[in-house]
């Protein structure tokens, strides 16, 4: 390779001042409180009230807890990864800049685009997940929306558009364009109220218990499926992965971050131990209160156990205020989404007007993208292939930056800043992350990775085409 090409070519790593040149006009207003809650609220949303239900009756059966508990460890070990790269380079557009300090500019491009499908899909999926509560609420109340509002056209069952959907996507929207200032305290009370809700739900849901439904526990093997003993627990965990994926919409925002060397690492390793264990318990109480049969194709299990077992007025609470805090999720996806997109603006790799910020310093442009395609998307997949679509993405992301590591920890202290954590167990955790990471994309159903492959060949098709020959990174 001549000596341009190794300044200007795919391989070429980018400074760390760049980036934070870059960003210097992003403001730094979220502390570990909001972060935690923009975690958390990420976290713990759509799929905590549909995932355990789902995964229990297509995979695991009641060991949907175990599922739950491996995607935990798995995500866990990535955690530890990006929280030392949010503490030594908190910047805009997390792995993405990230990989093209450490590797070079195809590799930063390469995770960033996983990560623009998991944003794309996410935003979907949880306004999907939104939708099917808000029907299952007005259902309840013998009330429902005309078929040609009430799925996409795609469904075949007579819709035209989801406008539930449509519409969560658009108020958050709104809120985000007024800023994150605004944002975050209104992330804080949602996720309070969230949290509140779930714990009502734990406490009421044992009441109903039928210790009778945990027995067996890990439901035996159905040759030739998905179903049942480990094989059933590993596929569980391979979809129920997406629930996780929350911490890294923290990162994304690390720019606007005060004090990112404290901040980032309590923000994302404080938010996914909280979350998991949540998650956990809601599963082993929905499992308890019905056979996990009963919970096929239902995209609101929780409100629907608790109408079954009578407590009607506490589904209702339930539905209310899910309804409410799922917002939480779509505001952490949305705003971590708009980030990378404006990442990929700024550097030139995606057309520049993405790239640009309002005057209160807001990349409003890359905000309207964002919503337009996951609206689109909504629109064109079925909650179930957005939920296996997710993880996909994210997967490769973890992979990198979790092998990323062994680049970053001899630049640490010399032209990358001494990070305020640093991932223990160095250098075996890493690798741990990495063939977990990997583990969890082999048992992804085929569609998943048949999607993913199509995404990725489609990603550096743009990136030969364009990204490579406006990269403003190569020509500085």
């Amino acid at each position: 390779m001549s000596e341009l090409n190794k300044k200007t070519g795919w391989f070429h790593k980018a400074s760390p001042v760049s980036f934070t040149e870059s960003d210097r006009h992003l403001r730094k207003t979220l502390g570990v409180k909001e972060m935690l809650a923009l975690g958390i609220g990420t976290i713990v949303s759509t799929a905590i009230f549909t995932l355990p239900g789902i995964v229990a009756a297509n995979h695991a059966g009641p060991a949907v807890a175990i599922s739950f508990v491996i995607a935990a460890i798995v995500a866990g070990l990535a955690a530890f990864a990006y929280a030392e790269f949010a503490s030594a380079l908190p910047f805009a557009g997390s792995a993405y800049s990230w990989a093209n300090v450490v590797f070079g500019e195809v590799f930063g491009w390469i995770a960033g685009w996983a990560l623009l499908a998991e944003y794309f899909i996410a935003v979907a999926f949880v306004a999907s997940g939104w939708s099917a509560n808000f029907k299952l609420f007005l259902a309840s109340h013998h009330l429902a929306l005309p078929k040609a509002l009430a799925g996409s056209f795609v469904a075949g069952n007579g819709g035209i558009i989801d406008i539930s959907s449509l519409f969560a996507v658009l108020i958050v929207a709104i809120l985000l364009w007024r800023g994150t200032n605004t944002t975050a305290r209104v992330e804080n009370v949602l996720v309070i109220g969230k949290v509140a809700v779930i714990l009502i739900f734990i406490a009421v849901g044992l009441t109903a218990i039928h210790p009778s439904n945990y027995v067996p526990f890990i439901p035996a093997h159905k040759a030739g499926t998905e179903f049942g003993g480990w094989t059933g627990i590993f596929a569980g965990a391979s979809q129920i992965f997406l629930a996780y994926i929350g911490f890294d919409s923290i990162a994304a925002n690390s720019a606007e971050a005060k004090n990112p060397k404290k901040t980032m690492p309590r923000g994302i390793i404080g938010s996914l131990i909280i979350a998991t264990i949540l998650f956990v318990t809601v599963a082993l109480v929905l499992v308890g209160m019905f056979p996990y049969s009963k919970y096929a194709d239902n995209a609101a299990p929780a409100a629907w156990a608790l109408l079954q077992s009578g407590h009607v007025f506490t589904s209702n609470i339930l539905s209310i205020v899910a309804l409410i805090g799922m917002f939480t999720a779509i505001i952490g996806m949305m705003l971590a989404g708009s980030r990378l997109l404006y990442a990929f603006g700024r550097d030139g790799l995606l057309p520049n007007f993405l790239g640009k910020v309002n005057d209160k310093g807001l990349p409003n442009n890359a905000l309207l993208a964002l919503s337009v395609i996951a609206i689109l998307i909504g629109s064109v997949f079925s909650f179930t292939e957005l939920a296996g679509l997710i993880s996909a993405g994210t997967l490769i992301a973890f992979m990198i930056v979790s092998l990323g590591i062994y680049a970053l920890r001899p630049r640490e202290g010399k032209d990358i800043q001494e990070p305020g954590f640093k991932m223990p167990f160095y250098p075996v955790l890493p690798a741990l992350a990495a063939l977990g990471s990997g583990f969890i994309f082999y048992e992804l159903d085929d569609q998943a990775k048949i999607y993913a492959f199509g995404w990725f060949a489609l990603g550096l098709i743009i990136y030969a085409i364009y990204g490579a020959k406006h990269s403003k990174l190569s020509r500085n």
